[in-house]
Protein backbone atom coordinates (compact mmCIF):
# COMPACT_ATOMS: atom_id res chain seq x y z
CA UNK A 1 0.00 0.00 0.00
CA UNK A 2 1.56 3.26 -1.18
CA UNK A 3 1.48 6.22 1.18
CA UNK A 4 0.35 9.45 -0.47
CA UNK A 5 1.04 12.97 0.76
CA UNK A 6 -1.11 15.63 -0.90
CA UNK A 7 0.05 19.26 -1.13
CA UNK A 8 -2.70 21.86 -1.51
CA UNK A 9 -3.03 25.61 -1.04
CA UNK A 10 -6.80 26.00 -1.43
CA UNK A 11 -10.07 24.15 -1.17
CA UNK A 12 -8.73 20.74 -2.05
CA UNK A 13 -11.41 19.61 -4.49
CA UNK A 14 -8.89 17.44 -6.33
CA UNK A 15 -7.85 16.01 -2.97
CA UNK A 16 -11.48 15.09 -2.36
CA UNK A 17 -11.75 13.49 -5.79
CA UNK A 18 -8.70 11.35 -5.03
CA UNK A 19 -10.05 10.33 -1.63
CA UNK A 20 -13.41 9.42 -3.15
CA UNK A 21 -11.78 7.35 -5.89
CA UNK A 22 -9.60 5.41 -3.46
CA UNK A 23 -12.72 4.76 -1.37
CA UNK A 24 -14.49 3.33 -4.40
CA UNK A 25 -11.54 1.03 -5.12
CA UNK A 26 -11.82 -0.30 -1.58
CA UNK A 27 -9.59 -3.31 -0.91
CA UNK A 28 -8.22 -3.00 -4.45
CA UNK A 29 -6.86 0.48 -3.75
CA UNK A 30 -3.09 0.65 -4.25
CA UNK A 31 -2.66 3.64 -1.95
CA UNK A 32 -3.92 5.64 0.98
CA UNK A 33 -3.61 9.35 1.73
CA UNK A 34 -1.62 9.71 4.96
CA UNK A 35 -1.03 13.46 5.03
CA UNK A 36 -2.24 16.74 3.60
CA UNK A 37 0.20 19.64 3.71
CA UNK A 38 -0.53 23.28 2.97
CA UNK A 39 1.29 26.60 3.00
CA UNK A 40 -1.95 28.29 4.05
CA UNK A 41 -3.32 27.73 7.53
CA UNK A 42 -6.88 28.46 6.37
CA UNK A 43 -6.81 26.11 3.37
CA UNK A 44 -9.99 24.06 3.33
CA UNK A 45 -7.92 21.11 2.13
CA UNK A 46 -6.60 20.84 5.70
CA UNK A 47 -10.15 20.69 7.03
CA UNK A 48 -10.98 17.93 4.56
CA UNK A 49 -8.03 15.99 5.95
CA UNK A 50 -9.04 16.53 9.58
CA UNK A 51 -12.56 15.28 8.86
CA UNK A 52 -11.07 12.06 7.51
CA UNK A 53 -8.61 11.61 10.36
CA UNK A 54 -5.70 12.32 8.03
CA UNK A 55 -2.68 14.22 9.28
CA UNK A 56 -3.15 17.92 8.40
CA UNK A 57 0.05 19.96 8.39
CA UNK A 58 0.47 23.70 7.95
CA UNK A 59 3.89 24.60 6.56
CA UNK A 60 4.30 28.40 6.87
CA UNK A 61 6.63 30.13 4.45
CA UNK A 62 8.86 31.09 7.36
CA UNK A 63 9.57 27.42 8.01
CA UNK A 64 12.04 27.36 5.11
CA UNK A 65 12.51 24.99 2.18
CA UNK A 66 13.72 22.10 4.31
CA UNK A 67 10.44 21.88 6.22
CA UNK A 68 8.56 20.28 3.34
CA UNK A 69 11.11 17.53 2.85
CA UNK A 70 11.20 16.87 6.59
CA UNK A 71 7.42 16.59 6.75
CA UNK A 72 7.27 14.21 3.80
CA UNK A 73 9.97 12.02 5.31
CA UNK A 74 8.22 12.07 8.70
CA UNK A 75 5.03 10.79 7.06
CA UNK A 76 6.97 8.20 5.04
CA UNK A 77 5.44 9.47 1.81
CA UNK A 78 5.91 7.16 -1.17
CA UNK A 79 4.04 9.40 -3.61
CA UNK A 80 3.65 13.19 -3.47
CA UNK A 81 0.58 14.62 -5.20
CA UNK A 82 0.22 18.34 -5.90
CA UNK A 83 -3.41 19.47 -5.83
CA UNK A 84 -3.47 23.22 -6.30
CA UNK A 85 -0.23 23.80 -4.39
CA UNK A 86 0.98 27.29 -5.26
CA UNK A 87 4.53 27.23 -3.94
CA UNK A 88 7.61 26.15 -5.86
CA UNK A 89 8.68 22.66 -4.86
CA UNK A 90 12.28 22.75 -3.55
CA UNK A 91 14.84 21.09 -5.80
CA UNK A 92 15.81 18.67 -3.03
CA UNK A 93 12.22 17.38 -2.86
CA UNK A 94 11.99 17.06 -6.65
CA UNK A 95 15.21 15.04 -6.73
CA UNK A 96 14.28 12.80 -3.81
CA UNK A 97 10.81 11.99 -5.16
CA UNK A 98 11.61 11.95 -8.88
CA UNK A 99 9.06 9.72 -10.56
CA UNK A 100 6.95 9.85 -7.42
CA UNK A 101 5.92 13.51 -7.61
CA UNK A 102 2.92 14.38 -9.76
CA UNK A 103 0.85 17.46 -10.61
CA UNK A 104 -2.25 18.43 -12.56
CA UNK A 105 -2.32 21.58 -14.65
CA UNK A 106 -5.47 23.24 -16.10
CA UNK A 107 -4.35 23.42 -19.73
CA UNK A 108 -2.95 21.19 -22.45
CA UNK A 109 0.73 21.50 -21.66
CA UNK A 110 3.10 22.75 -22.89
CA UNK A 111 0.58 25.44 -23.85
CA UNK A 112 -0.25 27.96 -21.13
CA UNK A 113 2.24 26.61 -18.61
CA UNK A 114 5.24 28.02 -16.81
CA UNK A 115 5.88 30.65 -14.18
CA UNK A 116 2.74 32.51 -13.11
CA UNK A 117 0.43 30.17 -14.98
CA UNK A 118 -1.89 28.76 -12.33
CA UNK A 119 -5.60 28.86 -11.53
CA UNK A 120 -7.57 31.60 -13.23
CA UNK A 121 -4.40 33.06 -14.73
CA UNK A 122 -4.33 30.05 -17.05
CA UNK A 123 -7.94 30.39 -18.14
CA UNK A 124 -7.62 34.13 -18.65
CA UNK A 125 -4.57 33.54 -20.84
CA UNK A 126 -6.42 30.90 -22.86
CA UNK A 127 -9.29 33.31 -23.51
CA UNK A 128 -6.97 36.21 -24.30
CA UNK A 129 -5.14 34.09 -26.87
CA UNK A 130 -8.39 33.16 -28.61
CA UNK A 131 -7.70 29.46 -28.19
CA UNK A 132 -10.56 27.15 -29.03
CA UNK A 133 -9.23 24.14 -27.14
CA UNK A 134 -7.81 23.77 -23.66
CA UNK A 135 -7.91 20.93 -21.15
CA UNK A 136 -6.13 19.32 -18.23
CA UNK A 137 -2.72 17.67 -18.04
CA UNK A 138 -1.36 15.24 -15.46
CA UNK A 139 2.41 15.22 -15.41
CA UNK A 140 5.39 14.20 -13.36
CA UNK A 141 7.17 17.12 -11.72
CA UNK A 142 10.73 18.10 -12.52
CA UNK A 143 12.74 21.23 -11.70
CA UNK A 144 11.13 23.29 -14.48
CA UNK A 145 7.63 24.74 -14.16
CA UNK A 146 5.12 22.49 -15.93
CA UNK A 147 7.76 20.74 -18.03
CA UNK A 148 7.70 17.26 -16.51
CA UNK A 149 6.81 14.17 -18.53
CA UNK A 150 3.11 14.00 -19.38
CA UNK A 151 1.04 11.12 -18.01
CA UNK A 152 -2.36 11.98 -19.51
CA UNK A 153 -4.35 14.82 -21.06
CA UNK A 154 -8.01 15.46 -21.81
CA UNK A 155 -9.18 18.23 -24.17
CA UNK A 156 -11.90 20.72 -23.23
CA UNK A 157 -13.49 23.06 -25.80
CA UNK A 158 -13.48 26.83 -25.29
CA UNK A 159 -16.84 28.42 -26.06
CA UNK A 160 -17.22 31.84 -27.63
CA UNK A 161 -19.13 33.12 -24.60
CA UNK A 162 -16.82 31.61 -21.97
CA UNK A 163 -15.50 33.58 -19.05
CA UNK A 164 -12.56 32.49 -16.92
CA UNK A 165 -15.08 31.20 -14.38
CA UNK A 166 -17.13 29.09 -16.79
CA UNK A 167 -14.02 27.69 -18.43
CA UNK A 168 -12.44 26.91 -15.07
CA UNK A 169 -15.56 25.00 -14.02
CA UNK A 170 -15.54 22.89 -17.18
CA UNK A 171 -11.83 22.08 -16.88
CA UNK A 172 -12.13 21.28 -13.17
CA UNK A 173 -14.78 18.64 -13.90
CA UNK A 174 -12.23 16.93 -16.11
CA UNK A 175 -9.50 17.24 -13.49
CA UNK A 176 -11.69 15.51 -10.93
CA UNK A 177 -12.00 12.49 -13.21
CA UNK A 178 -8.56 12.04 -14.71
CA UNK A 179 -6.38 12.95 -11.73
CA UNK A 180 -7.60 10.22 -9.35
CA UNK A 181 -7.23 7.62 -12.09
CA UNK A 182 -3.68 8.73 -12.86
CA UNK A 183 -2.69 8.85 -9.19
CA UNK A 184 -4.00 5.33 -8.66
CA UNK A 185 -2.19 4.09 -11.78
CA UNK A 186 1.11 5.58 -10.64
CA UNK A 187 0.66 4.23 -7.12
CA UNK A 188 -0.02 0.74 -8.48
CA UNK A 189 3.01 0.85 -10.78
CA UNK A 190 0.86 0.58 -13.92
CA UNK A 191 2.35 3.91 -15.04
CA UNK A 192 5.86 5.03 -14.16
CA UNK A 193 8.64 7.38 -15.15
CA UNK A 194 11.47 5.45 -16.81
CA UNK A 195 15.14 6.23 -16.31
CA UNK A 196 15.26 7.88 -19.72
CA UNK A 197 12.53 10.35 -18.73
CA UNK A 198 9.72 8.70 -20.70
CA UNK A 199 6.39 7.69 -19.21
CA UNK A 200 5.85 3.96 -19.65
CA UNK A 201 2.89 1.71 -18.94
CA UNK A 202 -0.80 2.32 -19.50
CA UNK A 203 -3.71 3.64 -17.51
CA UNK A 204 -5.84 0.66 -16.47
CA UNK A 205 -9.04 2.62 -17.04
CA UNK A 206 -11.25 3.47 -19.98
CA UNK A 207 -11.93 7.21 -19.84
CA UNK A 208 -15.69 7.41 -20.45
CA UNK A 209 -17.80 10.21 -21.80
CA UNK A 210 -18.56 11.90 -18.53
CA UNK A 211 -20.66 14.94 -19.29
CA UNK A 212 -18.00 17.16 -20.84
CA UNK A 213 -17.60 17.87 -24.51
CA UNK A 214 -14.72 16.49 -26.45
CA UNK A 215 -13.39 13.23 -27.86
CA UNK A 216 -12.32 10.21 -25.90
CA UNK A 217 -8.94 10.47 -24.26
CA UNK A 218 -6.38 10.26 -27.09
CA UNK A 219 -3.97 8.07 -25.14
CA UNK A 220 -6.45 5.43 -23.96
CA UNK A 221 -7.86 3.39 -26.88
CA UNK A 222 -11.37 2.01 -26.85
CA UNK A 223 -11.64 -1.52 -25.52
Amino acid sequence: MQRIAVLASGGGSNLQAILDHLDVLGDASPATVVAVLSDRTGAYALERARRRGISAVHLPRAAGEGALEQALVAHEADLVVLAGYLRLIPAAVVRRWTGRLVNIHPSLLPAFGGHGMYGHHVHEAVLAAGARLTGATVHFVNEQFDRGAIVAQWPVPVHADDTADTLAERVLRVEHRIYPWCVAAIASGAVRLADDGRVVGALPYQFPRFGVEGPRHPFVPDA
